[in-house]
């Protein structure tokens, strides 16, 4: 199994490996790229997703900068929006569902670091996956951490620090991020 086969994967792997670095090099230079285009260019901004992004469904409008690892690893629903400066470290899926929209200067990570220092040093890291269902809503600087999955029609307020599961249908709130109150239809 090849490095980039053990980070999808979930498993410990070289993030210095030679082609993780060079899958890196593309994504971002294609990120360098998208955020020097003028905004009036949307057809030119939109070619340049698709080439970065895995998979798109449908319309979607991500306002510069925006800036992630692989591209390849992130999955975007119908009606998708991020508002200025996200972040998706997408060492592992990252998959949003339909009418997700980000406020700005949020950021998506997968990667984890071991704990023990004289592993960490290694670059030896693992990756989990982040899910977000339909119809959810990220205020501005939301952080969402490794692992996460975020429930349909959820809210999350600004300035929240995402780092366990969220269910469908809440409110949540805070750092760490908590549920405050469930959403009545």
């Amino acid at each position: 199994m090849n490095e980039r086969e053990k980070m999808i994967n979930g498993l410990v792997y070289d993030a210095a490996d030679a082609a993780l670095y060079a899958d890196r090099i593309k994504c971002k230079t294609l990120c360098f790229k998208y955020n020097q285009i003028s905004p009036e260019q949307i057809a030119q901004r939109q070619e340049i997703i698709k080439k970065i992004v895995g998979k798109t469904k449908g319309l979607f409008h991500i306002e510069p900068n925006f800036y992630c690892d692989y591209g390849y690893n992130i999955e975007l629903g119908e009606n998708f929006y991020s508002n200025h400066n996200l972040v998706i470290l997408d060492c592992a899926k990252v998959i949003f569902g339909d009418n997700v929209f980000i406020g700005p200067n949020s950021g998506f990570y997968t990667a984890e670091h071991p704990i023990n220092a004289a592993k960490r040093i290694t670059g030896n890291e693992t990756a989990h996956p982040i899910t977000v269902g339909n119809n959810v809503w990220f205020g501005g600087n939301v952080t969402v951490l490794s692992g996460v999955t975020i429930g349909d029609n959820t809210v999350i307020g600004a300035g929240s620090v995402v780092t366990k599961d969220i269910p469908a249908n809440v409110i949540a709130i805070g750092n760490p991020c908590k549920i405050i109150r469930k959403i009545e239809n």
